[in-house]
């Protein structure tokens, strides 16, 4: 069965003056239903997916509230949901992951920040931006800022993030805006507790609907409605927002003791602050800073007059903001200036210019603001001189450690379907030749790193194909492109395949049926194995194929590599012109483990025979040339010493992580390596006449082999 979030609906449940302990993300969910929302969407991404995973459990709590809850086919699709706010008092959200969610949805999004909204419209993003992100280092603001779509970004604690969520509706109302609040990783994964409130019907609902459509030409984005789009935006949104943002303190001030300098922070970014003044003995256990805090819980829009308040008297201010361009430090700089005010802002002066944050390096840029404001009351050489000796720590560890940590790129799960397909790919090329290759977003993504190296552009989710538009025809052979069967639905389809088959591209893709959208959690696709209850239709990607007019498609079981490069040679080789497709089919091993394992607990429970599959290598036939390793890059094959005293080279092995899927095998067969591997299969809770047959081999084998105990002689239990 796939992974229950059981518990974390029950917390959805609790009423009013109960306390609520849990992670930052399911805290937002459960302040989604405090606050009366009538539709729910979104699209499922890191770091909030489980947003998405949370709710499809309690459809029950939903159903019983009247809240209409349904994840969406891609950002885009999401982004639209919002259109019910724009003619009707409903309050909706929709999340996906940012920043590459926020451009696939950007059309949609543009156009109901256009046409603006009755009902509050929220898009919680997950900001994945830094050391964790997995995703090109953009950030949200620049997005809002064009589109003046508010921008919230709360203090990283449960009881802040939920307020920012219930304000947030709020806000957009007011301004009649849509709002957007960003939860970087650590916010997301964040945990703590805050005191609920009993959740809300909400008035329109799918229990009690709308009875009137409603039509008011002036919400349709066309001229002459844009230009006044445009003037209500400026004139009267932007001011509305404001004054709510300030009627309502949005934004927080908290005083220290030092008067004359003050920190200037995104509410994202407080956590990181307050743990850097606590290191720099400036601030204690409890978040009391010595220096004046201003939190911007709104980044998009500022509040001039709480900036200018909060400067004045101040002979300097750091802003404290990550990433390029400097969208708020530029602004606190017009505001003062504009102001005449002359207190001098620090910014990017002391912090780097880009890159995330750390602990280390706000130690290091609080450290030299210091050292260049110098304010009285503060030891800024003493702040210094403990910058220097955690610098210094870190520099013994290094030098404790003797040799730098290696780099450990991301890479395939055990037993992951996709494994064996780059394999087949790299046989294939050590035949024909290098072959360009489009690449894209999912797990498969893992195989334009090593040992495969495979894949020369990642465009966008779904966009392997497209991608091979423009370098396709410019190529002596066909090139070749890769596809997620969840990048297929999201976009990959309409964008990539249509496309292709309308303009007659002769070229091969491969589509990597897993299942699921495994690289997001293995939430259900349209083509998933195992649909949900409420979701019995699975849809068929070859039959969607052939239906847009692919004549070319082959499906070939992944695990198979001889067959696979068999079908990748044809494909390439073929006289046969159009769009040829190759559906590598096997289930997220994940997934399948998730189903499986309970199963055969519960049979080993009951003292039922069950046989379970393992492969190993033969000691003393291995080489030592490590081809396997070189050709699979499996986590569970790797080395151990050459117990052969006349050979110093390592062999392969086969460790404890080994789930059975039998690559290695294959990639021994299909590349004629070594025969060292053998397969096993271990028999639990055997009966009488296998043990005693066992028994009997068992002694004919070790007769036979100098009474040496095989490999084989433990396989049975």
């Amino acid at each position: 069965m796939e992974r229950s979030f059981s518990a974390e609906v029950r917390s959805l449940s609790l009423g009013a003056g109960e306390a609520f302990h849990g992670e930052g993300i399911l805290a937002v969910t459960k302040a989604l239903l405090q606050s009366g929302v009538s539709y729910i969407g979104g699209y499922q991404g890191a770091p909030v997916s489980h947003l998405i995973d949370v709710l499809g459990d309690a459809q029950g709590l939903l159903d019983e509230l009247g809240i209409h809850f349904e994840p969406a086919a891609s950002e885009a699709g999401a982004a639209a949901m919002l259109g019910a706010s724009i003619n009707y008092p409903v309050r909706g959200a929709v999340t996906w992951k940012s920043t590459v969610g926020t451009n696939v949805a950007s059309d949609a999004l543009s156009n109901l920040a256009s046409a603006g909204v009755r009902g509050g419209a929220l898009v919680i993003l997950g900001e994945d931006y830094g050391e964790g992100s997995s995703i090109i280092q953009e950030r949200t603001h620049a997005f809002a800022m064009k589109s003046q779509i508010w921008l919230m970004d709360p203090r990283p604690n449960l009881a802040s993030i939920v307020d920012a969520v219930e304000k947030s509706f709020e806000l957009s109302e007011a301004s009649q805006t849509p709002v957007m609040l960003q939860l970087r990783i650590r916010a997301c994964h964040v945990h703590g507790h805050f005191v609920c409130k009993d959740n809300r019907a909400p008035a329109i609902s799918t229990r009690n609907g709308l009875d009137v459509p409603a039509f008011d030409y002036g919400k349709v984005n066309l001229p002459p409605s844009i230009y006044e789009h445009e003037r209500q935006k400026i004139e009267e949104r932007w001011p509305a927002a404001v004054d709510f943002i300030r009627a309502q303190r949005l934004n927080e001030v908290f005083d220290g003791p030092v008067g004359e300098v003050g920190l200037v922070v995104p509410g994202g970014l407080y956590n990181g602050v307050i743990r850097a003044l606590q290191l720099l003995g400036l601030a204690d256990a409890f978040g009391q800073s010595q220096l004046p805090i201003y939190v911007m819980n709104v980044v998009y829009p500022l509040v001039p007059e709480e900036l200018i308040g909060f400067c004045a008297g101040k002979r300097a201010v750091l802003m404290v903001e990550e990433g390029q361009p400097n969208y708020l430090e530029d602004a606190v700089h017009a505001i003062l200036r504009r102001a005449g005010a002359d207190t001098r802002v620090f910014g990017k002066d002391v912090f780097p210019l880009a890159g995330e944050y750390t602990g280390e390096v706000m130690v290091r840029g609080l450290s030299a603001f210091l050292a260049q404001a110098r304010p009285a009351g503060i030891d800024a050489a003493g702040a210094g001189a403990k910058h220097e000796a955690l610098a210094a720590i870190r520099a013994q560890a290094a030098e404790a450690l003797g040799t730098p940590v290696p780099n450990r790129p991301p890479g395939f799960c055990v037993g992951c379907p996709e494994r064996p397909v780059f394999a087949a790919m790299k046989l294939l090329q050590k035949e024909l030749g290098q072959v360009h290759v489009n690449a894209d977003i999912g797990c498969h993504t893992f195989g334009t790193l090593p040992p495969f190296n495979t894949g020369s552009t990642v465009l966008g989710y779904g966009l392997g194909l497209a991608s091979s538009s423009g370098v396709g025809p410019l190529m002596s052979r066909r090139t070749v492109s890769i596809m997620g069967d969840g990048g297929f639905w999201h976009n990959g389809f309409t964008s990539g395949v249509v496309n292709a088959v309308y303009n007659g591209q002769d070229s091969v893709l491969i589509i990597l049926q897993n299942g699921y959208t495994s690289a997001t959690g293995t939430q259900a696709i349209p083509s998933s194995p195992s649909q949900p209850a409420s979701r019995p239709l699975t849809l068929d990607i070859a039959r969607a194929l052939q239906g847009v007019g692919v004549r070319w498609i082959r499906k070939v079981p992944s695990y198979q590599v001889d067959d696979m490069v068999a079908t990748l040679r044809e494909a390439m080789t073929t006289q046969e012109p159009g769009l040829k497709v190759i559906l590598a089919d096997g289930e997220c091993q994940l997934e399948r483990q998730r189903r499986n394992n309970p199963r055969i607990a519960q049979q080993l429970k009951n003292g039922e025979r069950v046989v379970r599959t393992r492969f190993g290598i033969d000691e003393t036939v291995c080489t030592g040339d490590h081809s396997c390793i070189r050709l699979s890059g499996c986590p569970s094959l790797t080395i151990k010493p050459n117990p052969s005293p006349l050979r110093t080279d390592p062999i392969a092995t086969v460790n404890q992580g080994c789930v059975g899927c039998g690559l290695c095998g294959e990639n021994a067969h299909a590349a004629t390596l070594c025969p060292s591997f053998y397969k096993a299969e271990i028999v639990q809770n055997a009966g009488a006449a296998e043990r005693f047959l066992h028994r009997m081999r068992s002694r004919v084998i070790g007769w036979m082999a100098g009474s040496a105990r095989t490999p084989e002689a433990a396989a049975l239990t």
